[in-house]
């Protein structure tokens, strides 16, 4: 099994934990700026209902917003049902997003529980067998050996298949714990730290990356890692969440900020049909 890992002086871990100490943006009205706009675009997407109402249950701070749903919306009924998935569920299942559609990536997690019903049976099982339940998420070599040397670590190392005891840790132990293992990068861990251990913590996607640039909050020349550690330190932890689910919704539908050409057809993005909100930031960052 493989861990990975590196050593830092304490110079280099500052500039490598603030690389744009004199970039201003986003300040915190900012944010509340863009969370604002696309909330009244897209109202609270439904996908991370569940997430949100669990935070609301361990008593997380979140601001209050009018999300203008139903009783079973609000409940998280039509959203991803995250009371009942694990913390090695939620990793498992980010390693499976890993360049491949949501759609894919969710088909796969779907398979590979309906294959083997426990962690247990996944390490047990050889690894050809394993591919071939995940191989419609793509990289299935890859990700069936990354997943399986997690499994085995754990089995090993702590006597139990299961990554429970990360909710007693500090954000940077659990980013240190799960930045150890090939094949599991910020991304991953991030998404593992909002998503499924409550924190605050902010992902940085593809989706994320593009209208951060686009909307002036980081330099031009920044790459994906740089941006997630700069945005991290100037977005509000109690707009982290929210913000970062209505940006990756956008990031989906909307190809005027996000660059990427002329507008998908109706089907494609059905529900924005009014011009970018985001735009009048981008022409005010230039």
């Amino acid at each position: 099994m493989s861990r990975k890992g590196r050593k830092l002086t304490n110079g280099a871990a500052v500039r490598d934990s603030y690389p744009y100490l004199d970039f201003p943006k986003p300040t915190a009205e900012d944010c509340r700026s863009v969370r604002d706009d696309l909330l009244a675009l897209h109202g609270f997407p439904k996908d991370f209902l569940s997430y949100r109402n669990r935070r609301l249950l361990l008593n997380q701070k979140l601001p209050t917003l009018d999300l203008n749903l139903s009783n079973s919306e609000q409940s998280g009924e039509e959203g991803n049902d995250s009371g009942h998935e694990s913390i090695l569920d939620g990793l498992v299942g980010a390693i499976l997003s890993q360049n491949t559609s949501e759609v894919n990536s969710r088909r796969a997690f779907t398979s590979l529980k309906s294959s083997f019903p426990t962690w247990e049976d996944v390490h047990a099982a050889k690894s050809k067998l394993v591919e071939e339940a995940i191989k419609c998420g793509g990289l299935a070599p890859s990700k069936t050996a990354c997943i399986k040397d997690i499994l085995s670590w754990l089995l090993e190392k702590k006597g139990k298949i299961c990554l429970e005891y990360l909710r007693d840790m500090s954000i940077d132990e659990i980013k240190r714990e799960l930045s150890y293992f090939g094949g599991v990068g910020p991304k991953t861990v991030a998404c593992v730290l909002m998503f499924h251990l409550q924190k605050d913590d902010f992902p940085v996607d593809t989706h994320v990356f593009q209208i951060a640039k686009t909307v002036g909050w980081v330099p031009t020349e920044a790459n994906v890692r740089k941006a997630y550690l700069h945005l991290n330190q100037r977005i509000p932890n109690e707009l982290k969440f929210d913000l970062n689910c209505l940006l990756y919704t956008h990031g989906k539908a909307c190809r005027q900020c996000s660059r990427k050409g002329p507008e998908k057809t109706k089907e494609e993005s059905n529900h924005v049909t009014t011009p970018c909100p985001l735009l009048k930031y981008a022409s005010s960052s230039e």
